[in-house]
C-alpha cells in the first residue's frame, strides 16, 4: 500500500454536522402564519371602517351624503338579480380586454422596431413624445365623433393607454440591451438570427412584463374613464348614471365593484410577475 493509500486510510474522518430537516417546513409555516396574520389584520381594518361607517350614517350624517354598508350590499342585490352588474362588468372587463391586447401588441412590436433600428427610432421619437404628451381625456370627444358611444371608442382609448406604457419599456429593453454581452456572443461565433434570439429578446422581455404590468391596470382605468365621458353601458356607465341621479347608494356599489376588480387585476399581475422572475 501507497504512502497516499496509507493516509487515506488511517486520516480521521471529519465529523457529520446534524442537519435541520425540518428547517425547511418550518419556514414554510412561518410564512403561512406571517400571511394569515397579515390577512387577519387587513379583515379587522375593513370590518372596523364598515362598521364606523354603517354606525355614523343616519345618526351622524346624513345618509344622503354618504349612504351605508348595508344600503350599498342591497343595491349590489339589487344589480345582481336584475342582471344590471353582470352586463354592465362584462362591457367593461371585454372592452378593457381588446384594447389591453391590441395596444400591448402594437406597443411591443414598435417599441422593439424602433428600439432596434435607430434610425427609426431618432427619427419617429420626437413624434411619440407628442403624441404621449397628449392628455387621453382630451381625446376622448374625437374618439366619440369617430367611433360613436359604443365598444370601439372604450377600445381605441384603452388601447392607446397601454400603448405607450409598454411601447417605452419596450423600445428602452430593446435599445438598452447590454452591449457586453452581445460582444460575446459575437466573440463565441453567434450570428444575428442567435443573438436575437438568445440574447436580445430575453433581455428585452423582462422589460416588456414591466410594460405590461402597468397596463393591466390602467387599461380598466381607460375603460372607465370612457364609459364616463360616454357610453351606453359598463360600470363607469353605470357609476356615471347613479351619480346624476343623486342615488348615493349606487355610485358607492359602482365604486366598490370597480375596486374589486382592481384588487382582481393586481393578484393576476403580482401572480403573474412572480412567476416571471421564478422562471428567470
Amino acid at each position: 500500500m501507497s504512502a497516499i493509500a496509507a493516509a487515506r486510510t488511517t486520516a480521521p474522518t471529519l465529523p457529520t454536522l446534524p442537519v435541520d430537516e425540518d428547517f425547511d417546513g418550518a419556514y414554510r409555516r412561518k410564512q403561512r402564519i406571517y400571511r394569515i396574520a397579515v390577512l387577519t389584520v387587513r379583515l379587522a381594518i375593513v370590518a372596523v371602517l364598515l362598521g364606523g361607517w354603517q354606525g355614523l350614517s343616519g345618526p351622524v350624517i346624513d345618509p344622503f351624503w354618504v349612504s351605508s354598508p348595508e344600503a350599498i350590499g342591497d343595491r349590489l342585490i339589487e344589480w345582481t338579480r336584475d342582471g344590471t352588474l353582470a352586463a354592465n362588468a362584462q362591457a367593461t372587463l371585454l372592452a378593457m380586454a381588446i384594447g389591453l391586447v391590441l395596444g400591448s401588441a402594437a406597443g411591443i412590436v414598435a417599441g422593439f422596431l424602433l428600439g432596434r433600428v435607430r434610425l427609426l427610432g431618432d427619427v419617429f421619437n420626437p413624434f411619440i413624445i407628442a403624441m404621449n404628451s397628449l392628455p387621453k381625456l382630451a381625446l376622448a370627444p374625437l374618439f366619440i365623433l369617430w367611433f360613436g358611444i359604443g365598444l370601439q371608442a372604450k377600445v381605441v382609448m384603452t388601447a392607446l393607454v397601454c400603448f405607450f406604457l409598454v411601447f417605452y419599456n419596450t423600445f428602452a429593453g430593446a435599445r438598452d440591451t447590454d452591449s457586453e454581452l452581445l460582444g460575446v456572443v459575437a466573440v463565441l461565433g453567434a450570428n444575428s438570427r442567435q443573438r436575437l434570439t438568445k440574447v436580445i429578446l430575453p433581455y428585452t422581455l423582462a422589460w416588456i412584463l414591466t410594460g405590461l404590468r402597468l397596463a393591466v391596470p390602467y387599461s380598466l382605468l381607460g375603460v372607465v374613464v370612457s364609459e364616463i365621458t360616454a357610453s351606453n353601458e359598463g360600470l363607469g356607465h353605470l357609476l356615471k348614471t347613479s351619480a346624476n341621479t343623486f342615488d348615493t347608494a349606487g355610485t358607492f356599489a359602482a365604486i366598490a365593484v370597480l375596486v374589486v376588480v382592481a384588487l382582481v387585476l393586481n393578484i393576476v399581475v403580482t401572480r403573474a410577475e412572480s412567476l416571471s422572475s421564478r422562471w428567470k
